[in-house]
């Protein structure tokens, strides 16, 4: 390859082919290695989901303050986003307004099981999903990206099945006999 001339570096200098204005790949992918996100079309799902409750809240702040329907339409908004885990607090259609692609993926199932420390790390976590180790209340879930809501966070546990069910057993000496046929 040649040298490059001195007009040629100066223009050079001003872009950067990392990184386009238009495309957030490095972001993306960041995200998507972090959570263990397999599909690229669920983190495009989930900023859809953001777009959405974005727009949906800028058009009820358009709305009076003092408004009934934009009153009773904000609590809806922020008690779902509450009760999913998305957002901390139920203050304000601020709250609304500021989440993001990644406060969805933290709901995710093997995000909640490291958080739970049901397993060490995320790809072990997702390994136990798709084996059909875990379970979310009485369903076998074997998709890692099953959103996990707060309530139902209580109730993610190891199929009866499980080998590593019988293994903390075990270990915790709460093995039963009758758990072995």
């Amino acid at each position: 390859m040649r040298q490059l001339k001195y007009h040629e570096k100066k223009l050079l200098r001003k872009v950067s082919l990392y990184s386009w204005k238009g495309e957030d790949n490095i972001r993306v992918a960041k995200v998507m290695r972090r959570y263990h996100i397999q599909n690229r079309e669920d983190y495009v799902a989930y900023s859809k989901i953001c777009g959405m409750v974005t727009q949906l809240s800028a058009k009820l702040k358009t709305l009076k303050p003092d408004d009934a329907f934009r009153i009773a339409m904000t609590d809806q908004l922020l008690d779902k986003l509450h009760n999913m885990g998305i957002i901390t607090t139920k203050k304000s259609l601020q709250k609304a307004e500021e989440i993001t692609a990644s406060a969805i993926c933290r709901r995710r199932l093997p995000v909640v099981m490291v958080r739970m420390k049901m397993a060490e790390t995320m790809m072990a976590a997702v390994t136990f999903v798709e084996q059909g180790q875990v379970r979310v209340g009485p369903n076998v879930v074997t998709d890692p990206a099953y959103l996990v809501t707060k309530g139902m966070e209580d109730f993610v546990t190891w199929v009866d099945s499980s080998k590593v069910r019988r293994a903390l057993h075990k270990y915790n000496d709460k093995l039963d006999d009758f758990d072995l046929l």
